[in-house]
């Protein structure tokens, strides 16, 4: 499943923006940053924002982020990272770090942002005017965005992905990021870091999530805010119970979806299997995760397997054999 199967599905401004975000190149971490300024600042359509009224927000978000994650490129050197580090934390000049934000920290990110695979995406957010106005333009398309029921959600996404993101360098092989973990108590994704024998807490599983499912109940599809957290759950797509059964697979992140609470209640589906026409979209969710790549890609191949076919046939296998333990194909009510 592409980026632009993901766009086709549902195709709205938030997908777009989704798209960029869960989809878009993750060779530095100025993207993360630049998109939670423009959903701090709020621009609207027609609006000119200056670089230098984009930097302070732009550079305390990357700062922020270099205090307990030193890697946030696949570089070797950045000298804007460098900048950040310098200005930001080891000798703090605010009036220095943005200037020297406005002159590293735009060049790449302005032009690439909007890039999606290899074009620039149809339904652009702002037009670069940096060389003749020394800023964005927003567009209507931005203006649009704010107004829609997912704009508060894209903020706490834009961190989960970033957090996943900078986990993955921070460990730097492959082989150490598979084992993400969910803590149930807490609802936090989490790996053990090797190296230094410990947990790592990496985000919050509603953030992760919740972009690939696009803001929307895996059930019946009404919007969820996620930070209003108790209204929206962590559920397992095969109920719980069955790891009695089935062991750990269960508590995978391949058969976690996030739900209202109507669909997850004692109401709702509960400890009910849900009907098979659910399962394709289950399917579907997974290899978004995937294609989107670290970590959670290595954590889905690993549990569910190393092609498509296969994850196929490993979905469709355990949730036959769920049906010996539970009855009843649940869908929510109309």
């Amino acid at each position: 499943m592409s980026a632009e199967n993901f766009l086709n599905t549902d195709l709205n401004l938030a997908s777009y923006w989704r798209g960029l975000i869960l989809f878009g190149r993750n060779s530095a971490s100025y993207k993360f940053a630049f998109a939670k300024a423009l959903l701090q600042l709020k621009p609207s359509g027609g609006d000119l924002l200056k670089l230098e009224d984009i930097a302070p927000v732009y550079a305390s978000s990357l700062v922020e982020h270099l205090r307990t994650t030193p890697k946030q490129n696949l570089a070797s050197s950045s000298k804007f990272i460098s900048a950040c580090q310098m200005y930001g934390i080891d000798e703090p000049d605010t009036k220095k770090l943005i200037e020297e934000t406005v002159k590293l920290g735009f060049g790449d990110v302005v032009k690439a942002f909007q890039v999606l695979g290899s074009d620039t995406i149809e339904k652009k957010f702002y037009i670069d005017e940096v060389k003749s106005h020394g800023g964005i333009r927003l567009t209507d398309n931005f203006s649009v965005l704010k107004e829609s029921k997912q704009f508060d959600n894209l903020s706490t996404e834009v961190e989960s992905r970033w957090s996943l993101v900078e986990s993955a360098w921070g460990l730097g092989v492959t082989k150490n990021i598979i084992a993400v973990n969910r803590d149930s108590d807490d609802n936090l994704f989490f790996n053990l870091d090797p190296s230094k024998n410990r947990r790592k807490n990496i985000t919050s599983a509603r953030g992760a999530l919740n972009g690939y499912q696009k803001g929307k109940c895996f059930y019946c599809k009404e919007e969820m805010k996620i930070e209003t957290g108790s209204h929206v759950h962590v559920d397992h797509f095969l109920p719980f119970k069955l790891s009695q059964y089935f062991g750990e697979t269960i508590n995978g992140i391949w058969n976690l979806v996030l739900a209202c609470a109507p669909c997850n209640g004692p109401s709702g589906k509960w400890d009910r299997l849900p009907h098979s026409n659910f399962l394709q979209q289950l399917k579907n969710r997974n290899e978004y995760l995937i294609s989107s790549h670290h970590p959670l890609r290595e954590t889905l191949i690993l549990q569910t397997g190393m092609n498509a076919i296969k994850r196929n046939e490993y979905i469709n296998d355990i949730y036959s054999k769920a049906r010996a333990f539970l009855t009843g194909d649940w869908t929510p009510p109309k």
